[in-house]
């Protein structure tokens, strides 16, 4: 190993043992009973849920998935991403976070996803919890995978070693740590990382301008590639039949003609905002705030670290084609950019104080989707239907079983080391704004949403996440948007009709949404 490399190693292995720190300081109290396991007990303070959210929500796919679209393919894409992420950020949090917070201790005081929607629900055959539960860990396991493809990535190349032995290495670093310290700890941790995300992401920002020689000389060499630096355009990268971008005579990236961005792009792309309305990892941190009252100020902690992190990211990944014109020649290869700029602007040190953003993004990720995973299953499926009368420490045990399974089938899925983060991320997002989104919305803001509608809405968006992508989006054109904008009507349509035309909601069900209202108007 180079002596650069073992510096980054250092300074890394220092930051997982903070991270470890932290779960072991807070374990006892996790394990004292499954609230403060899967909630932390109602305790959150507004910057700690804020940061914890977005830290839990980007994972690594900010630092390296949406620099290496940027990387790729220029500003169009990843740009509108950011921006319907931005928005979908902002307004989940005004519209949705306290009427959540309230609802959720009003029906039957639920501390998960599907706990919330059953209770609301008032079931008695946990139809609604079973399938919330199910779809929470098809769409986790996807999650977790692509978490795992980037610890693979990052580890395999800096220390340039084996993809597959750094990837298993990162995950069993991740199972380990949730097995700790559960939500509490996860949450304490998570806003420490956003706070080193963000760090990672602006230094990397400023120095890759000052190296590329300022901003006049960065949009300068970027508009000589062909829809590059466009809203409306799109680069395209020359490639061979294993998608490797052809080099010139000169030594220069080819770029065919610019292909349109058009409208219905940017609707489809902006679409990416409506999957925080879905996002159980977010969701959750909602109900675990310690005050109501605290939110607003949470908002705008979120709201302002996303914008300057996704920001961030995009220029990154354009800057980075400037610097490093030809150095990734693959989509997959393009993720990397954030890694080689900080392997080659910093000192070795503080490259590694850096690319513990990486990982802290990875971790504050995966840990969430684990544990989330785990008590759906723990809580909502073994508890909740299959031995109602288990004990927490029965609960406990399966959920850290179930937490190993859904790690092994992430494994699974990050074994493709030509894995686009990107792309993995994309799928389980659409698949959860689609299936839990609507039925959130309606949940909240809908009293004649009955049983049968919310059923039907989260079949039809989970169902139509795979239609599309499977078997529509192959067609091109018009059939190309993201699968989660044509999901996300079809559910909120399903849920209207069917609810229109079943029975409405019994009157203690209508009763506990008046009275889940009336808190949410004094608060």
């Amino acid at each position: 190993m180079e002596g650069s490399s073992l510096q980054i190693l250092v300074v890394m292995i220092c930051y997982i043992a903070v991270v470890i720190g932290i779960g072991l300081f807070f374990a006892r109290r996790a394990n004292q009973n499954s609230e403060n396991y899967f909630i932390g007990g109602r305790t959150l303070g507004p910057w700690v849920t804020a940061m914890s959210a977005e830290a839990s929500d980007m994972s690594g796919w900010l630092l390296m998935g949406l620099p290496g679209v940027a990387y790729w393919c220029g500003l169009a894409d990843a740009a509108w991403t950011a921006v319907g992420l931005a928005l979908g950020t902002y307004f989940n949090w005004l519209i949705v976070a306290k009427p959540l917070r309230h609802y959720s201790q009003v029906a039957g005081n639920a501390i998960t996803i599907p706990d919330f929607f059953s209770n609301r629900f008032k079931e008695k055959k946990k139809v609604i919890m079973t399938i919330s539960a199910l779809f929470i860990l098809i769409f986790f396991s996807v999650y977790a995978g692509s978490c795992f493809v980037t610890c693979g990535k990052l580890f395999s190349r800096i220390f340039d070693t084996n993809y597959h032995l750094m990837m298993v290495l990162g995950a069993a670093f991740v199972i380990l740590y949730t097995f700790l310290g559960g939500f509490l700890a996860e949450s304490t941790s998570d806003f420490m990382q956003g706070i080193v995300m963000i760090f990672a992401l602006v230094t990397i920002l400023l120095m890759g301008t000052v190296a590329a020689g300022g901003v006049d000389a960065v949009v300068q060499n970027l508009r000589d590639i062909p829809g590059f630096t466009e809203f409306f355009g799109v680069a395209q990268p020359v490639v061979d039949a294993n998608g490797m971008q052809q080099i010139s005579g000169l030594g220069a990236p080819l770029f065919g003609d610019k292909n349109s961005y058009g409208l219905l792009a940017v609707i489809s792309t902006m679409a990416w905002g409506l999957g925080y309305f879905g996002m159980p990892q977010v969701l959750l941190r909602f109900i675990a705030i310690r005050k109501a009252d605290e939110l607003k100020k949470s908002r705008r902690i979120a709201t302002i670290w996303c914008v300057i992190s996704l920001a961030a990211a995009v220029l990154i990944g354009m800057i980075g084609r400037v610097l490093f014109p030809t150095q990734l020649a693959t989509s997959a290869q393009a993720e990397n950019i954030f890694v080689v700029m900080s392997q080659t602007l910093l000192h070795p040190v503080f490259a590694g104080i850096v690319m513990s953003g990486i990982l802290a993004a990875t971790i504050s990720s995966s840990d969430s989707y684990l544990l989330i995973a785990a008590s759906a299953f723990s809580k909502n499926i073994y508890q909740g239907i299959l031995k109602v009368n288990a004990t927490d420490k029965q609960v406990m045990r399966i959920s850290r079983i179930t937490l190993l399974v859904v790690s092994v089938v992430g494994m699974l899925i990050a074994w493709d080391e030509n894995s686009v983060i990107f792309t993995v991320v994309s799928f389980a997002w659409a698949g959860f704004g689609a299936t839990f989104g609507p039925l959130m919305l309606f949940s909240l803001f809908w009293k004649r949403l009955n049983r049968a509608g919310a059923v039907a809405g989260m079949l039809t968006g989970g169902g139509m996440v795979f239609l599309w992508k499977l078997v529509v989006k192959p067609f091109g054109g018009i059939f190309g948007i993201y699968e989660l904008l044509p999901a996300f009507i079809a559910a909120c349509i399903a849920i209207v009709v069917v609810s229109l035309w079943t029975k409405e909601p019994s009157a203690d069900i209508q009763e506990e949404f008046e009275a889940a209202k009336k808190l949410v108007s004094r608060s």
